[in-house]
């Protein structure tokens, strides 16, 4: 989802916001997000709306660009804000010097925030500790440039919207785009011209004064992609008490994220999904919506089906260039409009610029009916299946050479179309960028496990063509054998791709960790990337980095290139305990553990790579998102692999086989979902497992056997 190699970015600045640095993308690490799909609020850590990529959004637009409070003649000195679940935040500054006659402070301003779907809400209280009276004129000041998203992140400076006076404050419109911000009690002054509400306030001893700002958003023809109602989240929500209180804490966080990630279909309101992350992706994105829902499949089906869903009636029909639609091809990403970061740089507003998103659609569809997905709609699905198979063979592979590969054959769209979508993160090991076409490892991984699992949905289903897709994922899994496997000092390890010329692309990355469990490897290949993923090259201490730091080219700030991406780790940790490697997987697991922490349990889309040599918390990646759709559910895939939890529920059988629990015992989970019915699982000091499982459900106890 990258766009930073081709746009120049700028920090993006209206009336009054301050300076603007041009050419740099806006940074994001210290900012406190409140999010309710397809709304959020993004502020300096003292609550402060002030330039960057400061502001209230709704629906990919840019509601206000600068909301601040003063009070004039006087410092007001930040000294408490943080997040309240994930849709409010709170801030506190004291008034210095008012009404002090000892050093404490004796005036306060409390700032509350609440985000909801097109409205941002914020609540002002001054209140007056100490023992004189005092007066203060507090000072609201606001602006906007109704910017679509776009144009934030790539920083192109817009034009300041005018603003009106309206009834209790001010109001903004751009093409089909309203803002109203409003008072209560009413502003004793109201200046258009320069954004200002001004209130006039006095206060006895002990007393306190509140006003409460209202920004209404929304565009003429209605939300793209709406929020669902707040109490129909389509998962049971999961309850974790473990030895680990930080596990216990991420869990917590990620839940919350999530919930306010969902947005609805239009065209079906009751199927959800979850924006892909906030702020630069709030959005329906294939590969970032299929990965989330397929972690998130110990919780309940219905996520699932209802992204399924979503994405197969956007499934392309035709084959068009512009936007790299194909038959049966499942797309990146929809946006209200057309996306124009610079002259050589466009997205159309509904995209298909994805090699994976495809045979991750089928695997998804594959996991639920295992999880449990009723039989009546997973045979709805099935004929979307059959044609995301067929563009596997038809289209993915282009050349005929049984790979699946990409190129970009707009010249204005994604360079690289795997979820390394960044410019420069497909390399050799020497640096050298790879040409186009490129086919890459962990796409034929996906390839491979989908064409297995569409094959055990035609038989169970009673279809035509299980043989024939079980035939192809075995000439594949030979084919990338013979092609993709390089050797340096350390042993043989797989490329990270094919590039033009068919020649392997010899880095060493974290993509070995997605080809783990999904049976493209053999017990000793499988062998030889758990102990590559082990090593402190590419395992930095806080969860997988991208590119080994031992790669020409490495920067642990590189997008793709060295940083860590939580969901990139989680994946990695399933698929090793997929293929037996536990004691790997559980130092992968403690890494992310370690960064949860150091994120308040709100990990991001993806942070430095340094690695814990380098400190005991993480750095971040600057303008990370976050929250992230896919690093939040990750906490969940964690807590999967943990308990070495599997569910084959056509077969009637559920498996627990805790692989590296140790860490996290006593630990008891209540509020996973199987096929409809509760399950909880309690492990006990001395590993003893007791678990609750829906009837006619048989509980499989195992214990991992390590490799």
């Amino acid at each position: 989802m990258d766009t930073t190699v081709k746009t120049h970015d700028i920090t993006n600045s209206v009336a009054g916001a301050g300076p603007a640095a041009e050419g740099l993308q806006p940074f994001l690490h210290d900012a406190v997000v409140t999010l309710y799909a397809p709304s959020f609020a993004v502020s300096h850590p003292d609550g402060q709306i002030a330039g960057g990529a400061d502001g209230f959004y709704h629906g990919d637009s840019r509601a206000l660009a600068r909301l601040t409070v003063e009070a004039d003649g006087i410092t007001i000195a930040p000294v408490h804000g943080a997040l309240d679940g994930a849709d409010r935040a709170a801030f506190r500054g004291v008034l210095r010097g008012l009404g002090e006659e000892t050093p404490d402070p004796a005036v306060t301003l409390h700032r509350r925030r609440h985000v909801t779907p097109g409205l941002l809400e914020e609540t002002l209280e001054v209140g007056n500790a100490g023992r004189r009276h005092v007066r203060v004129r507090l000072i609201v000041t606001a602006a906007t440039d109704l910017a679509p998203m776009e144009r934030v992140k790539t920083g192109n400076r817009q034009s300041p919207a005018t603003a009106t006076a309206i009834e209790d404050g001010l109001g903004w419109s751009r093409d089909s785009f309203a803002v109203r911000l409003t008072s209560a009690p009413a502003p004793a002054a109201v200046e258009p011209e320069t954004g200002r509400l001004e209130y006039e306030i006095e206060l006895a001893p002990g007393s306190a004064w509140t006003a409460v700002l209202r920004c209404d958003a929304a565009h003429e023809d209605g939300d793209q992609f709406p929020a669902p109602p707040a109490d129909s989240v389509p998962w049971r929500t999961p309850r974790l008490r473990s030895a680990d209180r930080r596990f216990d804490h991420w869990l917590s966080q990620s839940a919350a994220d999530l919930d306010r990630l969902r947005l609805a279909d239009p065209e079906r309101p009751a199927d959800q999904f979850l924006a892909a992350g906030a702020p630069w992706f709030l959005t329906l994105f294939g590969r970032d919506s299929l990965w989330a829902a397929r972690m998130l499949l110990p919780l309940g089906t219905d996520l699932a089906a209802g992204t399924l869903r979503t994405l197969a009636r956007r499934q392309g029909a035709v084959s068009d260039r512009d936007t790299e639609e194909q038959p049966g091809k499942i797309l990146h990403e929809v946006r209200r409009a057309t996306q124009r970061f610079d002259d050589g740089f466009a997205l159309p507003a509904r995209y298909y610029g994805t090699v994976d998103a495809t045979p991750l659609w089928v695997t998804l569809l594959h996991d639920s009916w295992r999880w449990g997905l009723a039989p009546d709609q997973v045979e709805q699905l099935l004929p979307h299946a059959e044609s995301a198979l067929a563009w596997m063979r038809d289209h993915g592979d282009a050349d005929g050479d049984g790979f699946l590969e990409y190129i970009d054959h707009t010249g204005r769209g994604l360079a690289n179309q795997g979820w390394k979508d960044s410019g420069d993160s497909i390399r050799h090991r020497d640096g050298r960028l790879a040409a186009s076409p490129i086919a890459l490892c962990e796409v034929q991984a996906y390839a491979y496990e989908a064409a297995r699992g569409g094959a055990d949905l035609l038989r169970a289903f009673g279809r035509p063509g299980a043989d024939e897709w079980e035939e192809w994922a075995g000439r594949l899994r030979d084919r990338f054998r013979s092609r993709f496997w390089v050797e340096d000092e350390r042993g043989p390890y797989p490329a990270v791709a094919l590039d033009r010329d068919k020649r392997p692309v010899d880095s060493v990355t974290s993509g070995f960790g997605h080809l783990l469990g999904t049976g493209l490897l053999d017990r000793d290949e499988s062998a030889l990337l758990a102990a590559r993923l082990s090593t402190p090259d590419l395992d930095s201490g806080h969860g997988l980095r991208t590119l080994s730091s031992d790669s020409v080219g490495y920067n642990p700030y590189g997008y793709h290139i060295g940083s860590v991406w939580p969901h990139d780790t989680a994946i990695a940790v399933h698929g090793l305990i997929r293929a037996g490697f536990p004691a790997a997987a559980a130092s992968l697991a403690e890494g992310l553990l370690t960064a949860s922490a150091g994120f308040d349990a709100r990990l991001p889309e993806l942070f430095a790579g340094h690695g814990s040599a380098s400190g005991a918390s993480p750095s971040p990646y600057p303008a990370s998102c976050r929250p992230q759709a896919w690093a939040a559910a990750s906490s969940v895939m964690v807590l999967q692999s943990v308990l070495g939890l599997t569910a084959d529920v056509p077969g009637g059988t559920i498996t627990v086989a805790p692989a590296f629990a140790e860490a996290y015992r006593p630990l008891k989970v209540e509020g996973f979902d199987i096929a409809g019915g509760r399950l909880d699982i309690a492990v006990d000091a001395d590993g003893t497992a007791h678990i609750e499982a829906p009837e006619g459900l048989e509980v499989k106890r195992e214990h991992a056997t390590p490799r």
